[in-house]
């Protein structure tokens, strides 16, 4: 695998045979979800053009997570062994929160509706696998308690451990769950994160993160395969499985790099969506009824505004994809230090 990351051409088939295993994954998941009727419910205080979309298969982030892992266990066992376990412990990390969206999402199909975990059981167990996952990278020495800022000589603020791993967990389930509220729109979510898997293979690469850069690189073939089901007019939705795998993946990469401030920067549009959220209704509350967005989070609003969906998520992807520049050149003094 050395060899493979050793060079952009070899990133680049890493990425390519990513993609193709998604496709072919995709392949044999799609027709499998629609005989298990595993549909999407439409919330009914949502969209009211969204309706024809009900019964779109889901849980489809199925396809990329088992491209993942595949690729990172498979190409990454000889650094595993060797000790270099990044990769692996982002996986696992992306993994758990994976798996808690797949709870949420098969309730949901069985019981036929756009409820699954309860809100507090959800916040419960995303807390203590961001509180283990902290506690993990601590013990393996992928953390120091320092907050790195972009766009400094590598100048980081000093913070005690406590205060640090409390902030760590929150900034991790915050993280998580504003992907989630992301994933409104057909090929929204994995479109806006393609910048930033592409943003995470080019820092590791840089910095000579063998292990996170075959991640990163899975994660970004992963997604342009994914796409290929889930652009406009999609024929799957990643579901809670996904849209919390891929919170996980890039918070999980994050931290990894020891460089969680830069999510303000590549996560952007997560940001931007959750912040419509909790504006639209704390004013809500405030006001008794009055309204600042059209419709929360953002990306309906933009659609009440008369944008297609197409638009919106070219839109929101260039902005990511800027962002994540300007975060490239934010961190690359560190890495050439």
């Amino acid at each position: 695998m050395e060899s493979l990351t050793e060079s952009i051409l070899g990133i680049l088939i890493l990425v390519a045979v990513s993609f193709v295993l998604t496709v072919f994954i995709g392949k044999l998941l799609i027709p499998v979800l629609r005989a298990l009727k595993a549909g999407q419910s439409i919330k009914e205080i949502g969209p009211t053009w969204h309706m024809s979309k009900q019964g779109t298969p889901t849980m489809g982030g199925l396809m990329f997570i088992a491209t993942i892992g595949i690729l990172v266990v498979g190409l990454g066992w000889p650094h595993i062994m060797a000790g270099d376990r990044g990769g692996l412990y982002v996986f696992l990390f992306a993994l758990v929160f994976g798996a808690i969206g797949f709870i949420d999402d098969y309730m949901k199909v069985v019981h036929h509706q756009n409820t699954g975990l309860t809100a507090g059981w959800k916040f419960l167990l995303q807390l203590s696998a961001a509180i283990l996952m902290t506690v993990l990278l601590r013990h393996e020495h992928y953390l120091v308690p320092n907050l790195y800022i972009p766009f400094t000589h590598n100048v980081s603020i000093p913070l005690p451990w406590p205060l640090y791993m409390v902030f760590a967990a929150f900034v991790m389930v915050g993280a998580v769950n504003a992907v989630n509220i992301t994933d409104g729109l057909d090929g929204l979510s994995s479109s806006v994160t393609v910048p930033v898997a592409v943003f995470f293979v080019a820092v590791t690469y840089l910095w000579g993160r063998t292990e996170l850069t075959v991640f990163s690189a899975a994660l970004l073939g992963g997604l342009l395969g994914f796409l290929v089901y889930n652009h406009y007019p999609a024929q799957i939705f990643m579901g809670d499985t996904g849209s919390l795998f891929l919170g996980g993946a890039v918070c999980g990469l994050a931290f990894a790099t020891d460089m969680p401030l830069i999510l303000v920067l590549v996560g952007i549009i997560y940001i931007l969506e959750t912040l419509s959220d909790i504006i639209q209704v704390t004013y809500f509350k405030l006001t008794h009824g009055k309204r600042i967005f059209k419709m929360a989070p953002l990306h309906h609003h933009f659609e009440m505004c008369g944008w297609k969906e197409k638009k919106v998520v070219a839109v929101f992807t260039l902005i990511s994809a800027l962002f994540c520049v300007a975060a490239y050149f934010g961190v690359v003094e560190r890495y050439l230090v």
